[in-house]
């Protein structure tokens, strides 16, 4: 697949009117990061936004036509990050393996603030992703939205680590399957270690959640 250019670039059906065009817009995006954080996404709505922002409710939807296109905005937002980490991360490095490797810790190790973007706060926005963006797709709409490229993105840094899976082991039959697990079994490991410690081995400073994925993946291309 082609390299991406460094810039994160969010489909325009996401929005009403492009965040990163304003200041206002900027404000909405990261203060709805904290909010939905602090607050869930059910008891978030547009009007403690606005109250928050010094604002408008209906500024807020000038910007989005609802607080469920807010999520998938921020979703998609998340991994149009991911994506350019693991192209600029793979640069120049000429085994595949290693290149996996790589690619399942950006996907499931703890996220760092990236101080390039300044008005998103990239540790508030994993944690949203771990508890609330399923919500976005656990929808009725959820194959008008797939048919409108909602979750191209996603979708495309799956096919972007499952190609790696087939540089590795061409044989494999079930890249797709294997790396959509670790993703959402990483989050919910994740999650668990936070409110059901109980169901997971997460232990603080002992990368786990990392090792576990990396042991999964390469133990599944081994096997004959």
């Amino acid at each position: 697949m082609e390299n991406l250019p460094l810039h994160i670039i969010i489909n325009p059906d996401l929005y009403t009117k492009n965040p990163e065009s304003s200041v206002l817009g900027q404000k909405i995006v990261s203060k709805s990061i904290e909010m939905i954080d602090a607050l869930g996404f059910e008891d978030f709505t547009f009007k403690k936004l606005g109250l928050e922002i010094g604002s408008n409710e209906s500024s807020v939807y000038r910007y989005f036509e609802s607080k469920h296109a807010l999520l998938v905005y921020l979703i998609n937002w998340y991994w149009s990050w991911i994506e350019y980490k693991l192209v600029f991360s793979n640069l120049n490095v000429p085994s595949p393996d290693e290149r996996l490797t790589q690619a399942i810790f950006i996907l499931t190790a703890e996220i760092n603030v990236d101080h390039s973007f300044s008005y998103i706060n990239e540790v508030l926005l994993n944690k949203i992703i771990v508890s609330e963006s399923s919500k976005a797709y656990h929808t009725k709409a959820i194959d008008a939205e797939n048919e409108k490229g909602y979750y191209k993105t996603y979708k495309r840094v799956v096919q972007r680590i499952s190609d790696l899976v087939l540089e590795i082991n061409p044989k494999y039959e079930f890249p797709h399957m294997l790396i959509s697990t670790v993703i959402e079994g990483a989050h919910h490991q994740r999650y668990f270690s936070k409110h059901l410690p109980s169901l997971t081995d997460f232990e603080e400073g002992k990368n786990n959640i990392v090792r576990f994925c990396t042991n999964l993946v390469f133990n599944a291309l081994s096997k004959k």
